[in-house]
């Protein structure tokens, strides 16, 4: 799922492209992305793009008659910059957005149709759409860990959880996690004072980082490789790869179709963390540390 970093991206392209531009008609290939009827969808065209933010890991355009629409990327949704009338590609297309410079496509992968557009009108009903979360980038210290530990959760299920904070999903969160060198399982009701300082300076660094890098090497072009798997990551998408910072293989623990991975030697102090896919089946025959699970993926000695 794109979240903060990508998002930023998405809305710097989309600044420089359709800021105070005319957005001429929607073209919906799937009646299934509109999540609203009232406003009518037609009630867009002709509008001039107000301003664009971001909400969560939503993308806003403001229009005129205080309108406001509203995409929702979910996990493989994307957007696509295309001439102006481009057609919408029949296997992934859901939507296109025709403005007077080009136009904007809503692309989704896979079966499952997950990306939404809504269309709403004030400012009360963009509120309603917001799950609550505090802004990492712009709340002070004490703002930010009130709202990560207004309630018991792991470390991991605290980043994640779009109620205590915006825009941090699997992907970041476990690039936090490894800067902050916390376990993912760590309990937000048990970290001390030093855990927390280093959980909130990782938040900050580890997403100003990334915007920045990410910035970096799309420069004025459109974002086309909005990714939850990018190869300067220090584990995400790392699974069995050497940590660059101590050596230790990447380590995981995969829960229904979510995959948290992490490092054994930075973060849990060599200990391996239940993986549930296997545990149930390995029983004790399953590695309890790094060092253990390493030397049985050598494979026999010679």
């Amino acid at each position: 799922m794109p979240e903060l970093p990508d998002v930023t991206l998405y809305l710097d392209a989309l600044e420089r492209r359709v800021l105070h531009h005319t957005l001429e008609r929607i073209r919906l290939a799937s009646p299934f992305v509109l999540r609203t009827v009232e406003p009518p969808i037609a009630s867009t065209a002709g509008s001039t793009v107000r301003g664009l933010r971001r909400v969560g890991k939503r993308i806003v355009f403001e229009l005129d008659d205080a309108l406001f629409l509203v995409v929702h990327l979910m996990i493989a949704g994307r957007l696509r910059w295309k001439p102006r009338g481009a057609p919408i590609a029949r296997r992934l297309g859901l939507a296109a957005f025709d403005f007077d410079a080009g136009t904007m496509l809503l692309t989704e992968a896979g079966t499952k149709k997950r990306a939404s557009l809504h269309l709403v009108r004030g400012t009360d009903a963009l509120g309603a759409l917001d799950a609550g979360g505090i802004e990492p980038l712009a709340a002070d210290d004490a703002a930010l860990r009130a709202a990560l530990s207004i309630e018991r959760h792991t470390v991991k299920r605290a980043l994640t959880d779009p109620r205590l904070v915006a825009g941090i999903g699997n992907a970041y969160s476990d690039e936090i996690l490894h800067r902050a060198r916390l376990s993912p399982v760590r309990m937000t009701d048990q970290m001390a004072d030093e855990e927390w300082t280093r959980l909130l300076a990782a938040i900050r660094g580890t997403l100003r980082d990334w915007i920045d890098r990410l910035r970096a090497e799309t420069g004025e072009a459109w974002p086309d490789k909005v990714t939850a798997f990018r190869p300067g990551m220090a584990v995400h998408g790392r699974y069995g790869e050497a940590c660059r910072v101590c050596g230790t293989r990447i380590a995981r623990i995969v829960h229904a179709a979510n995959e948290t991975n992490y490092c054994p030697g930075c973060q849990t102090g060599g200990r391996l963390l239940a993986d549930r896919s296997l545990s149930r089946v390995l029983h004790a025959d399953w590695p309890k540390t790094a060092e253990e699970l390493e030397e049985r993926t050598r494979g026999p000695r010679e």
